[in-house]
């Protein structure tokens, strides 16, 4: 090469570096875009202002780069956390006024950050086997490399080749070594810090023209595409959208597959990353925001906070980036109105403009009945979501059936819960961590997550002989999946779901099928058919834990008023106040509570004996680590066993005028005709008129023709009320 070409090379590399930024976030042709509409959209000039007055009140000041020393809820740990928040917000005004006031405010906290990484080591406070530099674990470390990378994009055009050397090399390079080297296997996981750790690894590899970080993001450490953002894209998935730890952590990885796959399509459109695998993105957000009660919060699958709701970071990140990618879509925009802000990029631009201009926003978010498989290839067991009535009057029964779900799972297969007008009513504690709380263990899970939390007492399913499912191992627990046998909802007076569980525990097999019944009358009822079958004699319990006062019970009980002990010793049982208990016998128990202004009643079947126990949370919890709620408990013995029991919702109660209506069940009598390998017959007595359900427990062909105690039907199923069929 000549002298002439190598001096014209020289010259061209900062030309062309400088045509090519910003690119992750936004482009400067969006940037322009963003700038003219600021004025005309309200929620658009909001967002913007709100942005500009945060980041203003940090203009010629300096800001401090701590050195880490403590956990999630401390100091240094929240001023690095709003750090990367205030270089990523300015940057984006930086491109949106070209004052450069900000971009020297990103540059000075780059360089200090540049000066601070390449003397760190394991972060002090670190707990786990992936200890953070920045911050105690290294998804938080992750966090930081998505929105530094974003912001130094951002700024890349202010800053001189020396600088831009500093930052690279000093600020990321150690960061970015790091996650590849010493945590390569962390960084290797199909799971949601990965998701993470390569967003930050590629949009920092955008950010800076470093093809070989691109790579390594994309398909792993070792290139070969069995690891990396691709593989995750592909495994974490079923081909529905639905991911394999919950939708609460769909709202945690939903952030960095958006932010990640926007900056690639901005910088590599060729990739068409946005169609990967059947637009997957879009189906996860969807599937996501289905999987929510209608206050916007997360249902409580595994390991999740139940604070957390659709107005969080994440989805707003997800549906302006979607938006724009997509298309429009009514649900999203339900949900962008709640969050009452939008990114400052095309998406937040034309979803300000939708609201704007379209005055006929939905009142409410349009949920439907809707099941998701697990697995990559859907074929993992699922969750199926049955609802009754709409908007503000909503029930929602939500059935869980899926595989384990990666080190967040808990050991609940077949679980149910229920909402109805937006409360909870039959739970799911959801985990046990106060995040960002320095006080309670600085913010990390607490140990009563894995202890009880995720223990199957916890939940609403079968426990057997007082053990969790797969014995409590997650190495085992991940190796099975539960099977669904049939689902129906075409018909929306009798919607109906069973599936099976044969390795939980050992010579076990557990069946359960739910029925939503919308009765002639207004009546929601869900009749519940729990059957389990063993090899040997076994104790059997199953839970029903419930979110309200108690009003009444059948059972003759005994208080254990003065002098109270945990339920057991362990497998969650040890977290267990055993309130009072009673025995009975060949009868109908039945437990009624009061949850805001509506009543709920439980009737559950016992044939021969049982007996029953009234619990709530706190033994064992001298740092007040749990939240003390009820749960009551019905315990049956003997090789073989049923669990025959309909949920009731009923009644109103109103505290202003002191006034309740049909406050007691209308219930009057359980009868379990047949039950056998073939088939479930079960009548039950709403009043003086008749509920026939009938089942077959081995034969899900729609087409076959069954017959059993005088009733023929077509398909797996049928139900009958008043001797007409539903």
């Amino acid at each position: 090469m000549t002298i002439f070409f190598k001096i014209l090379l020289v010259l061209l590399i900062p030309v062309l570096a400088e045509a090519q930024h910003p690119n992750t976030f936004f482009t400067k042709k969006e940037a322009a875009e963003v700038k003219k509409n600021l004025a005309l959209y309200p929620l658009l000039n909001k967002s913007f202002i709100d942005i500009k007055k945060d980041v203003d009140y940090w203009v010629g000041k300096d800001v401090d780069v701590p050195f880490p020393k403590d956990p999630a809820g401390g100091y240094t740990h929240d001023k690095h956390k709003a750090n990367y928040t205030l270089m990523f917000n300015s940057g984006i005004l930086y491109n949106l006024t070209g004052d450069a006031k900000y971009a020297t405010l990103v540059k000075t906290m780059m360089l200090k950050y540049a000066a601070l990484n390449p003397t760190l080591k394991n972060h002090p406070e670190a707990t786990s086997s992936s200890p953070g530099r920045i911050f105690w674990q290294a998804l938080n470390d992750a966090n930081w490399m998505v929105y530094a990378g974003m912001a130094y994009d951002l700024v890349y055009n202010s800053l001189t080749l020396a600088e831009r050397k500093k930052i690279e090399d000093g600020a990321f390079k150690p960061e970015v070594d790091y996650f590849t080297t010493e945590l390569k296997d962390w960084f290797n996981l199909i799971h949601n810090h990965a998701v993470w750790a390569t967003a930050g690894v590629g949009i920092i590899g955008i950010a800076t023209n470093n093809l070989n970080y691109i790579d390594m993001a994309l398909k792993g450490t070792e290139k070969d595409g069995k690891t990396g953002f691709y593989a995750l894209m592909d495994n974490l998935f079923s081909p529905d959208g639905y991911y394999t730890e919950g939708p609460y952590y769909t709202r945690y990885a939903i952030l960095p597959y958006a932010v990640f796959a926007n900056a690639l399509n901005n910088s590599n459109p060729s990739l068409k990353i946005f169609e990967h695998r059947d637009r997957i993105l879009q189906k996860a957000l969807l599937t996501c925001l289905q999987q929510t009660n209608i206050d916007g919060t997360f249902y409580p699958f595994n390991d999740a906070l139940k604070e957390k709701d659709y107005t969080s970071n994440e989805l707003v990140t997800a549906i302006n980036i979607f938006w724009n990618v997509y298309g429009p879509d009514e649900n999203s925009l339900f949900v962008a109105k709640k969050q009452n802000r939008v990114m400052l990029n095309n998406g937040g631009t034309a979803i300000a403009a939708a609201i704007s201009k379209n005055k006929n926003v939905p009142a409410y978010f349009q949920y439907k009945s809707f099941e998701s498989g697990d697995g990559v290839n859907g074929k993992e067991g699922g969750v199926s979501i049955f609802r009754s009535g709409k908007n503000a009057d909503l029930s929602s029964l939500l059935f869980k059936y899926t595989s384990h779900g990666l080190s967040h799972g808990h050991f609940d297969k077949l679980g149910i819960m229920l909402y109805d007008k937006g409360n909870e009513i039959i739970t799911n504690y959801g985990s046990v961590r106060f995040i960002g709380v320095e006080q309670k263990y600085g913010g990390r899970y607490l140990p009563e997550n894995k202890k009880y939390a995720g223990q199957t007492i916890a939940h609403n399913t079968i426990v057997m002989d007082e053990t969790s499912h797969f014995n409590g191992k997650e190495e085992i627990a991940e190796k099975f999946h539960s099977e669904k046998l049939f689902s129906s909802f075409a018909n929306s007076a009798v919607q109906v779901v069973a599936a099976k569980e044969d390795n939980a525990y050992p010579g076990t097999h557990m069946q359960r099928t739910l029925y939503m019944l919308d009765l002639p009358g207004g009546n929601k009822m869900i009749a519940d058919i729990f059957n389990v079958r063993s090899e040997n004699q076994h104790q059997y319990d199953l839970p029903f834990q419930y979110s309200g006062s108690l009003i009444g019970t059948t059972v003759k009980y005994k208080a254990n008023a003065k002098k109270q002990e945990p339920l057991g010793k362990k497998n969650g049982y040890q977290y267990l106040w055993n309130v009072a208990s009673g025995s009975v016998a060949d009868t109908l128990v039945q437990l009624t509570f009061l949850n805001e202004h509506t009543y709920y009643t439980v009737s559950s079947l016992v044939q021969d004996t049982a007996q029953v126990f009234y619990t709530r949370t706190g033994a064992n919890d001298p740092d007040f680590n749990l939240r003390n709620e009820p749960a009551f408990i019905i315990r049956k013995k003997g090789q073989d066993q049923s669990f025959i029991s309909v949920i009731e919702i009923h009644g109103k109660f109103d505290p202003v005028y002191e006034f309740s209506s049909n406050a007691y069940p209308s219930v009057k009598q359980i009868k379990l005709l047949q039950n056998d390998d073939d088939y479930t017959v079960a009548e039950i007595m709403i009043g003086d008129k008749k509920l026939m359900i009938a089942q077959s427990n081995n034969n899900t062909d729609t087409k076959q023709v069954h017959s059993a105690m005088g009733l023929s039907w077509i398909g797996p199923f049928t139900v009958l009320f008043n001797n007409k069929k539903l």
